[in-house]
């Protein structure tokens, strides 16, 4: 076994406080926890790969017709785009389905391009983070019981769909319980090739549409390592060609000891620990080694009570009191996972969503795995590097008030692809203010969203939109 980075084990401590937004516990605890070396192999397999077995495409008559949302409980008048949810087998034999919701541009649909929506953890559900609290048409309010319109929301530009995987996350499910203890990277991969590839079948109309990745935080390994797998298959002519044309990758998780270093770098430059502290960090942790010396405990020990009780996730935010009787008046609210967690355990809303009535547990913003991740590459860089030759477009983007995946630490590991400058860093905006910075490499964009934490989308929504659409349009 090998000890991964201390940094995080002592900043749980300080989150334990307050309540962390959804996906800052799940991929702190698991950035911290135990792994097998076999766990931690280099990610070239990603490049050379493609299914070893033929992909299972089911029968997918009327199942889109069956998956069409009337309504939802509690939204808004004047909701004027189609809606639909449901589940895409992905294993019959060991009865493994995937849940997605999806939601249709409101104006010409025909002509949008249509996006996946994967959020982290990893084990984090993306219909109730990506959808519920980012990106999503709505919100969910206080009461978690009713909607509101989310103005910024993606699908105003594009067909956006919100993918619930791996298996045990939200209301995806096996019948298998073994699958749950299997669960990795190269599973991931594999299933939700399988879901896109039985989804087209299922909405043939998206078959010739340009298709797009984005994603955030652990989506650093999932959208290079499907974008991989895709693009494998599609040489091989195996299955449904997908129309892959980019992929978007929010405050990314592609490289651990990069992002570990970079973490101080950040906590040093805006203010949360001392210059003395940093030093004692620079000069007594080796971050590629395999284990942390005593004099590189105390010091990020020392760095853990200097930052203190806040949301690394974004270090400027309030965090959630549970119980409190005082309404947030912040945006985003910072209990508004508990208020997605009531509504999408609502009976009427499973029964609008078309969710299986025997699932083992109830819906969860975070959590699938059993006795957890089973293969995690240390790096992602070399599945981004051969994917850059391959025609696609790629971009990263940084909220920058995230410490935990910071835009320190993407800089870093954009330098180490050692891909040249080709257009300089500039500013770009939004509703005419600056919105963040811009800087283009060889195959490769970097935006910054100002003013952002970890989950861009529900800090900065108009900014946000305004970068999104610059990503399916090729530039600002």
């Amino acid at each position: 076994m090998i000890t991964l980075p201390l940094l995080f084990s002592s900043l749980l401590f300080s989150l334990g406080h307050g309540k962390p937004p959804h996906e800052a516990l799940q991929l702190l605890n698991f950035i911290n926890s135990p792994k097998p070396l076999s766990a931690l192999r280099n990610a070239r397999w990603a490049l050379s790969r493609s299914s070893s077995a033929p992909v299972y495409v089911g029968a997918q008559d009327g199942l889109m017709e069956a998956d069409k949302i009337d309504s939802l409980p509690g939204q808004p008048q004047g909701v004027n785009f189609e809606q639909y949810a449901g589940y895409v087998t992905v294993d019959p034999i060991k009865g493994r389905a995937l849940f997605y919701y999806f939601v249709e541009a409101p104006e010409d649909p025909g002509s949008k391009p249509l996006v996946l929506w994967l959020n982290g953890g990893p084990g984090c559900s993306s219909l109730g983070a990506g959808a519920m609290q980012e990106l999503g048409p709505f919100r969910v309010n206080s009461d978690g019981k009713t909607l509101r319109a989310n103005e910024a929301a993606w699908n105003n530009v594009a067909n956006v769909i919100f993918l619930e995987s791996p298996a045990g996350v939200g209301f995806s499910y096996s019948n298998t319980s073994s699958d749950y203890e299997i669960t990795g990277d190269r599973s991931t991969a594999d299933d939700s090739y399988t879901f896109l590839v039985n989804w087209l079948e299922r909405f043939p109309q998206y078959k010739a549409r340009n298709f797009f990745i984005t994603g955030e935080s652990y989506s650093g390994h999932y959208i290079p390592e499907l974008a991989s797998l895709i693009l494998k298959n599609n040489a091989a002519n195996k299955n449904t060609v997908i129309q892959l044309r980019g992929i978007g990758m929010g405050n990314a998780y592609v490289d651990s000891n990069t992002n570990e270093k970079a973490t101080f770098n950040y906590f040093w430059t805006h203010a949360l620990i001392a210059g003395e502290t940093y030093k004692n960090i620079q000069s007594s942790c080796n971050f590629s080694a395999s284990f942390r010396t005593a004099d590189c405990e105390e010091a990020i020990y020392v760095a853990r009570n200097e930052v203190g009780n806040i949301d690394l996730y974004d270090i400027y935010a309030p965090l959630c009191r549970s119980g409190s009787n005082v309404k947030s008046t912040v945006e985003p609210d910072p209990c508004a996972g508990d208020y997605v967690t009531s509504y999408l355990n609502l009976a009427e809303l499973q029964k609008a969503f078309h969710v299986n009535g025997h699932l083992p547990h109830s819906w969860r913003l975070c959590g699938c795995c059993g006795t957890g991740w089973h293969d995690s590459p240390s790096t992602m860089l070399p599945v981004i590097q051969g994917l850059l030759g391959s025609g696609l477009r790629v971009w990263f983007y940084s909220g920058d008030q995230d410490a935990v995946v910071s835009v320190t630490s993407t800089r870093d590991s954009i330098e180490q692809l050692g891909i040249p400058i080709e257009s300089q860093w500039k500013a770009w905006s939004s509703d005419d203010e600056v919105g963040g910075y811009v800087i283009g490499y060889k195959g490769l964009t970097l935006a910054t969203v100002r003013g952002a934490g970890h989950m861009v989308p529900s800090y900065q929504p108009r900014r946000a939109l305004t970068l999104f659409s610059a990503f399916l349009k090729g530039g600002f």
